[in-house]
């Protein structure tokens, strides 16, 4: 006899659960789509050499690698290195800028804790350019967010944003034009070592204390968002770059602010780096102010080129991904959400003995022809047990159908949560679950 279990690190849930998992999805997916972005699906295997292009170091570690025949495949294990060849591949039959969501599984072989799993869904949302790509979607994205969160409904959130361009200037006016990457990426763990520990690691990167103290100062500055802007362009940086990402930083707040996203909903934030090498523009992370133990629950930013092992052409994008199957596990652990319903019908059908089930078919049709999910319980069994299987299910309501109503053409329309119950015509019951009796 074998034991039934799954490998660790992979979810699976309860169809309760479920219900509120696959609305939540819905949610991101609906918002997206009110953006105009396109939906796209890419293949789970990609070819090994493909997929790989740009993998290295812990990334590759994590990869599911397996030959099958003649091939070397591997599973996804992002959505922005398919969307990168499809792109290459597809982009004589794409408009531009391509506007692109996906809502996909990916994996990674990675140690699995809590939080963290092996099989996850990414709900992404990237705009690709040809050449160039307007600063209006570094503000579009945010935007997005906005709306998402909103309609989550998991209390406040802030959205905080940076410029890379603003850390790469200000560290090269330093004279670390080749410790950038390393500079970034010890920033961006400021929230997990703490500011000691960062200044520990910038130490031994051969950065002198000087140095380490104006780079502490700058991503320490605090204000309003008008104030740090102010205090940002101030500064007496004349390395050009420096300059450009403080002036974008500057026109994507005042768009966001044009496209109906309050101040308190989101703030300029100069310790978000983004480790990831590829972004090179604005950068985003998002937090829920009520659960910062959280970490960010969607990140992303602007990237010059995301073609670039696949094609000649500069194709720019910006992008941000919400790892939702992390923060589902999380916030069903906090007991921040939970399961509102145990089915997606709203009715029951319930024959008294086999001799009614022609009038429940009959019946089951005309509400679903209604628009109202239904289903049947077709087994012969007690009426107690009827009921018990009703309430367990949690349907809202139940039509009892006997020899009586069968006889004249009518059902006993019960609702689950008063207890009413009322015999009525097949179309009266109708109405009165759609609320229109």
């Amino acid at each position: 006899m074998v034991t039934p279990r799954i490998l660790t690190g992979f979810m699976e849930l309860l169809p309760e659960d479920q219900i509120l998992f696959n609305d939540m999805l819905d949610t991101i997916r609906g918002v997206y789509e009110a953006f105009g972005f396109l939906p796209l699906d890419t293949p789970t295997i990609e070819l090994s050499e493909v997929l790989l292009a740009k993998a290295g170091g812990e990334t590759e570690k994590q990869i599911y690698r397996f030959q099958k025949g003649d091939h070397d495949l591997s599973l996804r294990f992002d959505l922005t290195v398919p969307l990168a060849r499809y792109v290459a591949q597809h982009e004589n039959d794409l408009t531009f800028p391509f506007k692109r969501y996906q809502t996909s599984k990916v994996f990674r072989g990675e140690r699995p804790q809590k939080g963290r799993f092996r099989e996850f869904y990414q709900c992404d949302i990237d705009v690709i350019g040809q050449e160039a790509l307007p600063l209006y979607y570094d503000a579009e994205m945010p935007s997005v967010i906005y709306h998402v969160f909103k309609k989550l409904d998991f209390g406040p959130f802030t959205i905080r944003l940076n410029n890379r361009k603003v850390l790469n200037g200000f560290f090269k006016a330093l004279g670390l034009s080749e410790q950038i990457t390393d500079v970034l990426r010890t920033i961006d763990k400021l929230d997990k070592i703490g500011e000691e520990n960062v200044r520990k690691e910038l130490e031994s990167l051969g950065i002198s204390a000087d140095k380490i103290d104006q780079i502490l100062e700058l991503i320490h500055i605090q204000g309003t968002t008008d104030e740090i802007l102010a205090k940002v362009a101030a500064l007496p940086i004349e390395d050009e770059t420096f300059k450009e990402g403080t002036a974008e930083l500057s026109e994507v707040v005042s768009q966001m602010r044009l496209l109906g996203m309050p101040d308190d909903s989101f703030e300029v934030d100069l310790t978000i780096a983004r480790g990831l090498d590829y972004y090179t523009g604005t950068v985003y992370e998002t937090r829920l102010d009520n659960y910062p133990q959280l970490g960010s629950v969607c990140s992303g930013g602007r990237y010059d080129n995301l073609t670039g092992f696949y094609t000649k052409k500069q194709m720019p994008g910006i992008g941000i991904s919400i790892g939702l199957t992390r923060l589902f596990s999380q916030l069903l652990d906090a007991g921040v959400i939970g399961a509102k319903r145990k089915t997606l019908i709203s009715t029951l059908v319930i024959p008294m003995s086999d001799a009614q089930m022609p009038a429940a078919l009959q019946a089951a049709a005309a509400f679903r022809d209604a628009g109202i999910r239904t289903d049947i319980y077709p087994l012969v069994k007690g009426m107690k047990q009827k009921m018990k299987y009703a309430s367990r299910i949690g349907v809202p309501f139940i039509v009892l159908i006997g020899e009586e109503e069968a006889k004249e053409g009518k059902v006993a329309l019960k609702n689950m949560e008063t207890s009413d119950q009322q015999v009525v015509s097949l179309e009266e019951a109708v109405l009165a679950v759609k609320g229109e009796r």
